[in-house]
């Protein structure tokens, strides 16, 4: 059977790949984005039987539920909901203003649980579903100069993790996805920049020579990876997508359990 999928930010980058993904094999989908003629292309290339164009501000909780139910009251169900729609937040945090925190995590984080709550009584009364939150190897691993941004991924994945336990019994899949660097323009136009303060220089100098060559892939590829996961029996709680999560979570999670082991003296003396 071919699914029904519904896709936040669709216009571009992985969620216009994972769209063309499902749509290209038969699926059908909600696309959305907050500008509904950046899917004009999609509707011209595979009907509008397949394809249901939503304009979609995700941080606007009324009109999540109205697209969602939108999307129910045209494909009769919701298969696979993929929380996508986000940006990347650029600087130190004593450098981010206030509202760009709250704009960060009303997109990344409140955006992505208007959503989930919003298909969940569907998914529920089908019996089946699959939440597939798009997250970040920032959504374990942090860097300087993206606080304001790992802030909305861990939560996203706090949230989601909670989610699974509460969901399982209900036939409701969730899976995080957690990718490395891929073209998405992520970096580019799409993200927000806060005022540089000098006194960090260096250390934006020692990102970029980190960072600053790496190489990145193409989403095509995610969206492909994208379809085996929601096809399997039993999918994971989490996934990354690209080699590069993995080279910096191994020693990463390494470090940590070697810190907590170093100081469970002083963890024992908090017990009393």
């Amino acid at each position: 059977m071919s699914k029904v999928w519904f896709i936040t930010g669709t216009s571009r980058g992985f969620g216009r790949a994972f769209a063309e993904s499902a749509l290209k094999r038969g699926d059908k989908v909600a696309a959305t984005a907050r500008k509904v003629e950046a899917l004009d292309d999609l509707v011209a290339a595979y009907g509008e039987d397949a394809v249901l164009p939503l304009t979609l501000d995700v941080t606007d909780k009324g009109a999540v539920a109205s697209a969602v139910a939108a999307a129910h009251e045209k494909f009769g169900r919701l298969d696979v909901v993929v929380n996508n729609a986000g940006y990347g937040l650029f600087g130190m945090v004593e450098e981010v203003g206030e509202q760009q925190l709250r704009d960060q995590m009303e997109t990344n984080l409140f955006g992505a649980f208007w959503v989930t709550q919003a298909a969940l009584p569907i998914m529920r009364a089908q019996g089946s579903g699959h939440i597939v939150q798009i997250s970040s190897v920032g959504g374990v691993a942090a860097f300087p100069s993206l606080g304001a941004y790992h802030a909305s991924k861990w939560a996203l994945e706090g949230f989601s993790e909670a989610l699974a336990q509460e969901v399982a019994g209900a036939g409701i899949k969730v899976t995080i996805v957690e990718p490395g660097g891929f073209s998405t323009d992520w970096a580019g136009s799409s993200a927000t920049r806060a005022t540089p303060n000098p006194a960090y220089d260096r250390v934006r100098e020692a990102v970029t020579a980190r960072f600053g060559d790496a190489r990145y892939a193409d989403p095509a590829d995610a969206g492909v990876a994208l379809l085996q996961i929601v096809d399997a029996d039993t999918p994971p709680l989490r996934v990354f997508f690209g080699t590069e999560p993995i080279e910096i979570v191994e020693p990463l999670y390494a470090q940590r359990l070697r810190t907590w082991a170093d100081w469970q003296h002083v963890s024992r003396t908090a017990q009393g």
